[in-house]
């Protein structure tokens, strides 16, 4: 860290206490957020969108799609959970959904060491409870995880859509591919997931997905 905010941290530990200067350097380091690339198209159709977008996206969904979640959800938890669920790629970066399974066991090994950097910023307790929903989430057995997962699966799949597939069309992605991808959305969202099929059916009609 350059001595100008170590220093800065320094008067911030010595005003508020070391806490507070610990949950700002975590504030601070989330940040790279905005700088660190998807897959996903904007709808603007000028870019792809950014983490912290996506992040912003996926947790404003899970807010105005409560009612598709099932009666035991905790809608907020959720929210949480996906706040949280991919600041590890500030050191992991982002990968392609439907990269190899070589490629995401890698990514898989990243993130985790990312997950104890990053959460290791904040106070131990602190760190604590935001880490085991990071972890909760990547282990997709909770309802409140199931329904977040399937906010964060339906996001870049929209997004695809109402963008004539664009990047899916980019990288030749093909129906099979998408439709074994969204199986998850179901575990959330048995009525969301009916209509992810009937999207699939209609983008491959209309040439945003390759056949087979």
């Amino acid at each position: 860290m350059p001595s100008a905010q170590a220093s800065l941290f320094t008067l911030i530990a010595e005003t508020g206490g070391p806490a507070l200067a610990d949950q700002l350097r975590f504030i601070l380091e989330v940040d790279k957020l905005k700088s660190i690339v998807r897959q996903s198209p904007l709808m603007t159709r000028d870019r792809n969108e950014t983490d912290a977008e996506h992040t912003w996206h996926v947790a404003t969904m899970a807010v105005v799609l409560a009612d598709f979640a099932g009666p035991e959800v905790d809608v907020m938890r959720a929210v949480r959970m996906l706040l949280v669920h991919d600041i590890v790629e500030i050191d992991a970066g982002d990968t392609f959904l439907y990269a190899t399974p070589e490629v995401h066991a890698a990514q898989e090994i990243a993130e985790r060491a990312a997950a104890d950097r990053i959460f290791g910023l904040l106070p131990e307790s602190q760190g604590a409870e935001l880490r085991a929903l990071w972890d909760e989430f990547e282990a997709h057995e909770s309802a409140d995880a199931h329904f977040a997962r399937t906010m964060d699966r339906l996001q870049p799949f929209l997004l695809n859509v109402f963008t004539d597939g664009m990047g899916w069309r980019k990288h030749g992605v093909r129906t099979s591919q998408v439709r074994t991808r969204m199986r998850i959305v179901a575990d959330g969202s048995p009525a969301l997931h009916a209509l992810v099929e009937r999207l699939i059916d209609e983008s491959e009609a209309r040439g945003y997905l390759a056949p087979g």
